[in-house]
């Protein structure tokens, strides 16, 4: 059994058992190497020295993201918090090496979530909010090397983690609407208040020529 069934009073959460989380931990580590392998095809060069650079870069962006996670500037009742720039983070393997590393390691960010701290009210709910909404955050690297692809690809990763984590909650927290909101139009609600407003900290802050200028650094650096 991969998972475990609690109830708390009428509720029924999923918890992953310890089978469920070897075997997580195990799809971490692999779509990890996969974020390297992207990495070092989007590159051009195989070499076990760039794979292991790339790995390196990858996984340091998902310690950033998962410290910078617990550091809430707001919490909401029913879960979504702002927080301090995590999202960024989680961003820039695809502003660095491309969407296919991006996603692959957007996928392992979740997974690590999931591990951490499971928040799971039906199996199905998992690939949504822990697979598809943090993997979306890989689509910052559909830009390329275009003008102001940081910005432009953050806004877009961040918008495809607002629809996938809008259509879980429509689905399996739309018990919780505000009264007199229909569970759709409060879902996308919800959930766009504090992404967008961690976004809207985060895309203020890329603003700023130095900042610009220190990024584009580090990613010369990731791409030597």
């Amino acid at each position: 059994m991969l998972y475990n069934v609690i109830q708390d009073g009428e509720e029924l959460y999923y918890v992953p058992s310890t089978a469920g989380y070897i075997l997580l931990a195990a799809f971490f580590v692999a779509l990890l190497a996969a974020a390297a392998w992207f990495a070092a095809k989007k590159a051009g060069h195989g070499s076990l020295k760039l794979t292991t650079k790339q790995l390196t870069f990858c996984a340091i962006s998902i310690t950033l993201g998962t410290v910078l996670y617990n550091v809430k500037l707001f919490s909401f009742p029913f879960g979504g918090s702002v927080t301090l720039l995590s999202m960024l983070f989680i961003c820039l393997p695809g502003y660095w090496f491309g969407s296919g590393a991006g996603l692959a390691t957007g996928v392992a960010y979740g997974i690590l979530q999931l591990m951490i701290k499971p928040e799971i009210v039906h199996p199905a709910q998992l690939p949504i909010d822990y697979i598809l909404a943090f993997g979306a955050l890989g689509l910052s690297g559909l830009f390329g090397s275009k003008k102001n692809a940081l910005l432009k690809g953050y806004a877009l990763a961040v918008a495809g983690r607002w629809i996938f984590a809008s259509i879980s909650g429509w689905v399996f927290w739309g018990q919780f609407a505000w009264e007199g909101w229909h569970p759709i139009p409060y879902s996308f609600t919800y959930n766009g208040i504090y992404i967008f407003a961690e976004a809207a900290i985060t895309l203020v802050i890329l603003a700023s020529p130095q900042v610009k200028k220190a990024f584009e650094q580090v990613k010369k650096l990731a791409m030597e």
